[in-house]
């Protein structure tokens, strides 16, 4: 990224409002972490552009693919981004014009500050002004964790479907003991096998994390304030999409939101059927992108009934 850029991320980050503050522990972690993303979309051998994207006070950065008006929008979930992101991206890029956006309060090349509280609704009004500020028309908007929360939350008249993988915002996610203990280690003694060992969780079991993924997460524990599981947006906002042109899909082993847990509200709230992956966990952007298209054509096909 351009000297320039770096001055006018750090600008905005410096135009602290009330209640704001860094997700990020130091400058210089900001700066590992913008390293890091830079040198993944470098080495990227897929077509694509980049850009920083001015929304209400703060800098959005996406990935573009693919030429056109952008039709396939892609907000990933907690702690991750575009560059964390490259395997669905392009898997999506091949088959729509597609951005991937870096959300602000969220690790990445976008800017770092956030409410102190994070609201859904500031992430969805974030989500918004990027859909504005791009002109995109029609478009499928695909969340993942996290990113399906900002989605739920964001009443953009430009968006024509919804698709929500492991969505977080519906239910309160599961947790145990395990995953509490390394969740606990990752965060307070950093490493790459700590990092790794909490990914294992993440994905089906007999899977293994892929090495960019542990780099990733293990840059998160040391250098970022972590926001963790979203928590639930309530049947009445919920069930404002009731109806729309919505896909909601998890993973057969996601263990943070398990099929048994999420498609009776799923079903109840949107009166959708839920989508189960085989042989999936947590991470089917990672695991199996390539279902994450097939999600979208599916809402697609919602919208010309």
């Amino acid at each position: 990224m351009p000297g320039s850029l770096v001055g006018r991320i750090r600008s905005f980050d410096r135009s602290v409002t009330l209640g704001m503050r860094s997700l990020y522990k130091s400058e210089a972690g900001q700066r590992i972490i913008g390293h890091w993303c830079r040198a993944q979309l470098d080495a990227w051998p897929v077509p694509h552009r980049r850009s920083l994207i001015p929304v209400n006070g703060a800098l959005a950065h996406a990935v573009f693919l693919g030429e056109g008006p952008t039709r396939v929008v892609f907000v990933p979930g907690t702690n991750f981004n575009a560059a964390s992101c490259l395997g669905v991206a392009e898997a999506l890029g091949a088959g729509w014009a597609t951005m991937v956006v870096d959300m602000p309060g969220q690790p990445g090349l976008a800017s770092g500050e956030r409410p102190a509280t994070p609201l859904r609704s500031w992430y969805g009004s974030m989500l918004a002004g990027v859909l504005d500020a791009v002109d995109a028309r029609d478009a499928v908007v695909v969340g993942n964790s996290l990113g399906a929360a900002i989605a739920l939350a964001c009443e953009s008249q430009r968006i024509a479907a919804r698709v929500l993988y492991s969505p977080g915002g519906i239910v309160p996610l599961h947790t145990d003991a395990l995953l509490i203990r390394r969740s606990a280690a990752w965060l307070l003694r950093p490493s790459p096998e700590r990092a790794r060992r909490l990914l294992e969780l993440f994905v089906a079991p007999g899977s293994a994390p892929s090495e960019s993924a542990v780099a990733w997460m293990d840059l998160v524990a040391r250098y970022c304030r972590t926001t963790l599981a979203p928590q639930p947006l309530g049947t009445q906002l919920l069930e404002r999409w009731r109806g729309t042109p919505l896909v909601a899909a998890t993973g057969e082993h996601d263990r943070f939101l398990p099929p048994d847990r999420l498609a009776p509200v799923v079903e109840s709230v949107f009166g959708r059927r839920l989508h189960v992956l085989p042989g999936v966990g947590h991470l089917a952007v990672e695991e199996r992108p390539e279902d994450v298209a097939d999600l979208v054509q599916a809402a697609l096909d919602l919208t010309t009934r």
